[in-house]
């Protein structure tokens, strides 16, 4: 079967795209969703973060404690690679061992987790409309949208290592889109 990867920097609508891909009846394994629940669940993710950042990364009662592992993550990006290296494998693991097709990622790149798509569609917006959805969406300002996208791969490289572009301006038809786009992922590569 073959797998198909949606990405897209925050803002481009990637929820969205992928709620009309559920539609027509596909089910979308959403990573950030899948990392969260792992990092909840998995004890052999929580062996590993407890013996990186320490005792307190998990709460007596067995949650989380996202602050400790904020200031952690935050301190240095050697921190929050070595965090990646734990849960981004089990998110891997994950993926392969759900079944699915389609796979939803805001970070296909940079994770890795690229490798195992026969195809990304990438979803675009212009950088105006991306930054509108995300302040609205969490009631943040257009300097703390800049700086989260700023850690990001820029739009247009993402787009350039894509195999389709999706774009999702608010104008663009999507329905039409998809339809192309799931008819060229149908015919042999």
């Amino acid at each position: 079967m073959m797998k198909i990867g949606i990405a897209g920097g925050i803002g481009s609508g990637k929820s969205y795209v992928c709620a009309r891909i559920r539609q027509r009846g596909f089910e979308v394994y959403d990573c950030d969703s899948a990392a969260k629940r792992l990092i909840r669940t998995d004890p052999d993710i929580r062996r590993q973060l407890t013996a990186l950042i320490g005792p307190d990364a998990y709460t007596q009662e067995g949650q989380l404690n996202k602050a400790v592992v904020a200031r952690f993550l935050l301190a240095s990006d050697a921190n929050s690679a070595a965090i990646d290296a734990i849960v981004h494998p089990a998110v891997f693991r994950d993926f392969e061992a759900s079944g699915l097709q389609w796979l939803e990622s805001a970070i296909m790149y940079e994770s890795g987790i690229s490798r195992l798509m026969d195809r990304v569609i990438v979803v675009t917006a212009p950088l105006e409309v991306r930054i509108r959805r995300v302040m609205q969406r969490d009631s943040i300002s257009r300097t703390q949208v800049l700086a989260w996208m700023g850690k990001q791969l820029p739009q247009e490289e993402v787009v350039a290592r894509a195999d389709f572009e999706l774009v999702n301006d608010g104008e663009a038809d999507i329905e039409q889109q998809l339809n192309n786009i799931i008819e060229q992922c149908n015919k042999p590569f």
